[in-house]
């Protein structure tokens, strides 16, 4: 399995001239190779790509293919609103080294399912690499439901994954049962649900933060361990939880602050956390327990 384990969507960091901090970058991923991550997404929703240019996509991209240096697979997500934009995405991508790419439909456009074929179809020929489809209604528009998933999966043979971010654990279970196809946890606070079920992998927010405790939580499912997995769930849940929010990128960068990482700014439109989300994000670091940086 190429998308299997504990796989952080990785953060941007922006340095004070609002460049791309490729030392930071750098930082952030040497910190979770080194607590254990299995692989890395880079340019996707929490890695701020649509405030990217065509350019700063690929400096991230390299940044994080250079770091890994073959420990784990880094997969790259190459959504965009156009084929077009998303196949030069994905070409670029394999230029730059990486093992796989990740796309939502296309954004924001509820296209026939020949269409979505298509779409896919072309993602993957442009990458010459496996695609794990992506499912998250609230950033496309477009609800991708597991028997349209399993269609489309029947006629590219280049999707080999499925990131499920619906928020319905049942789409996994229903995933799991109508395809071939390793069924990723796309929504943090449904991670204890998708494993159990068999999910293969989790591509995670959480994780940027805290991950010891996300590749624990996968070790004592695999082992059986339920009531180990159900406290270290219970720990994770409030900070997973931010993932399912419109603040999820300032909400984690913030932690990775918090963690003497490499957070800072995010791109508008964007803005600052409140004082009162500060509150909540300080009060769901608080429930991990103990510090996140070993």
């Amino acid at each position: 399995m190429l998308f299997a384990g504990i796989i952080p969507a990785v953060l941007t960091p922006f340095d004070d001239e609002d460049r791309v901090d490729v030392d930071a970058l750098r930082g952030n991923v040497a910190f979770l190779l080194d607590h254990g991550v299995h692989g890395l997404v880079a340019t996707g929703t929490m890695g701020e790509a649509g405030q990217l240019s065509d350019d700063e996509r690929r400096v991230v991209v390299e940044a994080c293919v250079a770091e890994a240096a073959g420990r784990v697979p880094v997969v790259v997500g190459v959504s965009s609103a156009a084929t077009a934009a998303a196949t030069a995405h994905a070409a670029a991508a394999r230029e730059a080294g990486a093992q796989g790419v990740m796309c939502l439909p296309p954004l924001l456009y509820a296209g026939e399912e020949r269409e979505l074929v298509a779409w896919f179809a072309a993602v993957g020929e442009a990458a010459g690499l496996p695609v794990m489809a992506y499912n998250n209604p609230h950033a496309s528009g477009i609800d991708l439901l597991p028997d349209a998933i399993a269609r489309i999966a029947g006629a590219v043979p280049a999707v080999r994954a499925i990131k499920e971010c619906s928020g319905d654990p049942r789409r996994m279970t229903a995933l799991l049962g109508a395809t071939d196809l390793e069924v990723l946890v796309g929504a943090d606070d449904c991670a204890l649900e998708g494993f159990a079920a068999g999910a293969t992998g989790w591509v995670s927010g959480v994780a940027n933060v805290a991950p010891e405790p996300c590749c624990a939580l996968l070790e004592q499912v695999e082992a059986g361990r339920l009531p180990e997995a159900r406290e270290t769930y219970q720990r994770l849940l409030p900070l997973a939880r931010l993932d399912m929010t419109p603040q999820l990128v300032q909400y984690f960068k913030g932690g990775l602050d918090a963690a003497g990482l490499h957070g800072g700014r995010v791109r508008p439109p964007r803005t600052a956390l409140t004082e009162d989300q500060r509150v909540v994000l300080r009060d769901a670091l608080a429930a991990l327990g103990g510090p996140v940086v070993a």
